[in-house]
């Protein structure tokens, strides 16, 4: 991800992102968000959906643990978000957003599916490579 998204995020949802600057022997935060832009626009709302829960919850004095990441990346072609804290809400709020990064090109953000052979990753047709764009077929 580009380091100006990058930064937005960590700039929005401070809370989340204490493990940012540690050391890569205490966290995988250390080299930011490892996938593309394309996949900002979930990540934001992920993030946004979270800590939103997380103060309404703590409002009413039904504590929910402060979620802070410790990894983001692209693998297997869709995200993944390790995080510490939190509660089944979170969990299933994350399951979506793994889920949507499976029908998002990580580049563009635009509708894509998982591609590749062996080494996956998720694209529209404009970003694939070459051997992974939809033959059509001829009509008759």
């Amino acid at each position: 991800m580009r380091q100006e998204l990058d930064e937005l995020l960590c700039e929005k949802y401070p809370k989340m992102m204490v493990n940012r600057h540690k050391p890569m022997t205490q966290t995988a935060m250390c080299w930011g968000f490892e996938c593309g832009d394309g996949w900002f626009n979930i990540i934001n709302q992920l993030m946004s959906q979270i800590q939103h829960h997380i103060d309404w919850n703590n409002k009413k004095e039904e504590l929910v643990p402060q979620v802070t990441l410790t990894q983001v990346k692209e693998k297997f072609g869709t995200l993944r978000f390790y995080y510490d804290g939190g509660d089944d809400r979170i969990r299933g709020l994350v399951t979506m957003a793994q889920a949507m990064s499976g029908v998002t090109c990580e580049n563009c953000g635009n509708a894509g599916k998982i591609r590749g052979n062996g080494w996956y990753y998720t694209s529209c047709e404009e970003h694939a490579n070459e051997e992974d764009k939809t033959v059509s077929e001829p009509v008759s």
